[in-house]
């Protein structure tokens, strides 16, 4: 284990490695002209339609765990540049319907294939893809995805302001 990070908390190890994923795939993705974001939402896209569905912003925020006006952006810049198409659902007037271009499935065909290749070096030493290791590790993480969280709320009042702060310094 790197000695950085040693006697790390699980969150912390958490933080780091998506950290190094996010960064990695957008070096990667660059070329094509897509983000991280952006690819997360034109793959997502992409496997929908393949299985025959075509999703809302909505149902693509809840897909990808991206907040929908986070998606409604993101789709917004994809019209722009072409790569997806946004229309009224027939069924539901207020919903938007997301489809890629064909330009839009050529450009996620190629960024499935960098991320993949990105995906086999970083699971390597599970023992690849296909590892058994990799399973478990799979697993691990659907568990801690599938666990709801209470976040607590503070209460602000409680927090002294900066002003109340500064004041208490002051001589």
């Amino acid at each position: 284990m790197s000695s950085v990070i040693e006697g790390a908390t699980p969150g912390f190890l958490v933080w780091r490695l998506s950290m190094k994923w996010r960064v990695a795939v957008d070096r990667a993705l660059t070329p094509l002209g897509l983000t991280h974001a952006q690819y997360a939402l034109v793959a997502s896209l992409y496997g929908m339609h393949r299985d025959g569905l075509r999703p809302s912003q909505r149902q693509l925020a809840d897909h990808t765990g991206l907040e929908a006006l986070y998606v409604s952006k993101l789709a917004r810049a994809l019209e722009t540049a072409g790569l997806l198409g946004r229309t009224r659902d027939p069924r539901d007037p207020r919903a938007v319907q997301l489809a890629l271009t064909e330009q839009g499935r050529e450009v996620t065909r190629r960024a499935i294939e960098v991320v993949q290749a990105l995906m086999d070096q970083l699971l390597e030493p599970l023992g690849g893809l296909d590892g058994a290791r990799t399973r478990e590790f799979t697993r691990e993480l659907t568990t801690l995805l599938d666990v709801p969280l209470d976040i607590p709320t503070l209460d602000v009042s409680l927090v002294p302001s900066t002003a109340q702060k500064h004041e208490k310094e002051q001589p």
